[in-house]
């Protein structure tokens, strides 16, 4: 979210309304070229690695995924999504993760699996995908900040990749975090947040059958600005749950920090749940902009999910679930 504390931001760094509701567009970086080649077999030569190659690889193997995790709407266009994004480990500005992600370094990467499981280890992304078959899975996004989007993404459903570890009966949560290395992300060279980004959902819904990891969108490899090379996405919350570039994964039983709930407890609490009968603190989440659309429209309860994932606070009040 490109949101802090109203003294911490200064003019430069507001986003023109203009700018936004127009977006400028930018060459798309082969970002996660490493990545491609691990998941589809490409040869090195076939996934160039410039600021003006023409995208990242495709993957192989993928499976649409049932009609419950799809969506008929239409999808934003792919140049939007991987230009027009939160990543502020790479920047405060919406377009600095597509500018300056390149610096990510996807390949080697493993996820560390700890806490309340049975087999816990560090585990390169290989291995923590093999068992799995590739989904795509389009689902609606919606920002905190008021703006959504349609994406198809690519990944495994979350709840079987932790089924593997066999998690305890105190694993009550779910923690994440994600890579560290100022080097590589230039934007954790300023104390923006507490590096490293943390955020954590309960059990009940990160086995929910909505919640993915996702490797990669539109058919393709997941670019470095959109958290390549592993991400959640959990899409009947606010956007800023679904965490980018993960490298840690702890089963715990006490309800885990969360780094926007630790930063300003007031605006954003642990559910982050969207709901349009709750607004945000300075602005309603009663309607939304889809990017690429002028005119705005009504925000959905759970974001439209709430079929799904209702019973998940059931005897809970939805007004507290922010």
């Amino acid at each position: 979210m490109s949101i802090r504390r109203p003294a911490a931001i200064p003019s430069r760094e507001i986003t023109d309304e203009e700018v936004y509701l127009r977006r400028r567009h930018f060459l798309q970086a082969a970002a996660g070229a490493a990545v491609g080649m691990a998941l589809t077999g490409c040869r090195a030569e076939e996934v160039s690695a410039g600021p003006a190659a023409p995208g990242p690889a495709a993957l192989s193997g993928v499976v649409k995924g049932p009609a419950a995790f799809q969506t008929d709407e239409p999808s934003t266009p792919f140049e939007d999504v991987s230009t027009y994004n939160n990543f502020y480990e790479f920047g405060t500005d919406k377009e600095d993760p597509a500018r300056r992600a390149g610096s990510l370094r996807t390949r080697p990467w493993s996820v560390a699996i700890e806490g309340e499981v049975a087999r816990p280890g560090v585990v390169a992304i290989e291995d923590l995908l093999r068992p799995h078959a590739l989904e795509e899975r389009i689902y609606r996004l919606r920002c905190v900040e008021a703006w959504s989007m349609v994406i198809p993404w690519v990944g495994v459903p979350l709840g079987e990749v932790l089924k593997r570890f066999e998690p305890t009966s105190k694993a009550r949560y779910v923690a994440f975090e994600t890579l560290v290395d100022p080097e590589l992300m230039p934007g954790q060279r300023r104390r923006i947040l507490d590096w490293p980004y943390r955020e954590a959902l309960r059990i009940d819904e990160a086995t929910h059958p909505l919640a993915l990891l996702a490797v990669g969108m539109y058919g393709k490899v997941l670019p470095n600005q959109n958290g390549a090379p592993l991400r959640l996405v959990v899409p009947w919350k606010y956007g800023f749950k679904s965490i980018k570039s993960i490298v840690k994964v702890r089963l715990q039983e006490a309800m885990p920090e969360t780094s926007w709930s630790a930063e300003n407890p007031r605006e954003y609490g642990f559910y982050a749940n969207v709901n349009p009968e709750v607004s945000h603190p300075r602005w309603s989440q009663a309607r939304e902009r889809r990017i690429g659309d002028w005119k705005k429209r009504p925000t959905l309860y759970l974001n439209g999910y709430a079929d799904q994932t209702a019973h998940l606070y059931k005897g809970m009040d939805p007004k507290k679930l922010y």
